[in-house]
């Protein structure tokens, strides 16, 4: 990729963590960096979590299925806080185990756990369709979510036989700066900005969720499939800007922040002097 690869291109980073770093490579590769957070705030809410794992103490699940690493850390953590951590850790061993993404599959080999169903691809298909050989009948399933319900995922369980399935969200969403969505929404519509690099998921639902709630979705569909170039940092990000129709999507190889950058410079060289 040319040193020069991203040079007038008009960057927006839709994440709210490390963009300063990100602000930087795109800077040296000539684009020109826009912050425009959809990520919102993710707030941690031990009140959500004391309940659930007190009765997972006592009870255990036949399966737990865990979808986050940092979700993750925090039952674990939570449970020393409230003095049941060795019970926890008991009922995981217990259980049969099925995660989802790398950074998950690193908190089970931290806390001496193993899986027995793990997908690295980090999406809810991959994990379903990597638990259908599983028999679920009479099963108890114990699902650790982040900020957001899986009702995909549940209907799954429920569908295979499972007779119970509980769903814990320790961390709970709270939505943008309704403002700065709909800066974002305007510069879309007036084509001043080139590409949108989103970092997560929950970026994409909001933008859309603001779209569709002021009569906007088909004309945001149409400026990302005919005018400005979406961006994802990875195949979670990828999925959710599909499940909305957006056909025009980069990804990198390697799911981090330089990499998702890399690659944007890379289809730009190779769309030089064509309409994009």
């Amino acid at each position: 990729m040319g040193i020069n690869a991203l040079q007038g291109k008009q960057i927006v980073i839709a994440g709210s963590r490390k963009t300063d770093e990100m602000c930087m490579v795109i800077e040296k590769q000539g684009g020109v960096p826009i912050v425009r957070s959809l990520q919102g705030l993710t707030m941690f809410d031990e009140a959500l979590l004391e309940a659930p794992l007190r009765n997972f103490a006592e009870q255990g699940a036949d399966w737990v299925i865990l979808t986050t690493g940092m979700g993750s850390d925090q039952i674990v953590n939570t449970a020393d806080s409230i003095g049941i951590k060795q019970a926890v850790l008991g009922r995981l061993a217990e259980a049969k185990i099925a995660t989802r993404g790398y950074k998950t599959s690193a908190f089970l080999k931290r806390s001496d756990l193993k899986a027995v169903v793990s997908t690295d691809d980090g999406t809810m298909d991959g994990l379903i369709e990597n638990l259908e050989a599983f028999d679920f009948e009479g099963q108890r399933v114990w699902i650790q979510l982040h900020g957001e319900p899986a009702p995909k995922l549940v209907r799954f369980l429920e569908n295979k036989g499972a007779s119970q399935v509980e769903a814990v969200l320790p961390y709970k969403h709270v939505p943008p700066d309704a403002a700065t969505v709909e800066l974002l929404l305007s510069e879309l519509s007036a084509g001043t900005v080139d590409t949108v690099c989103f970092t997560t998921a929950v970026q994409v639902h909001y933008l859309f969720k603001h779209a569709i709630e002021s009569g906007r979705k088909e004309l945001l569909l149409n400026i990302f499939n005919q005018h400005i170039v979406a961006a994802a940092v990875g195949k979670v990000t990828a999925a959710a800007l599909k499940e909305y129709g957006v056909e025009r999507i980069i990804v990198p190889e390697l799911e981090r922040m330089g990499a998702l950058v890399i690659e944007i410079g890379r289809y730009y060289e190779r769309t030089e002097g064509k309409e994009v």
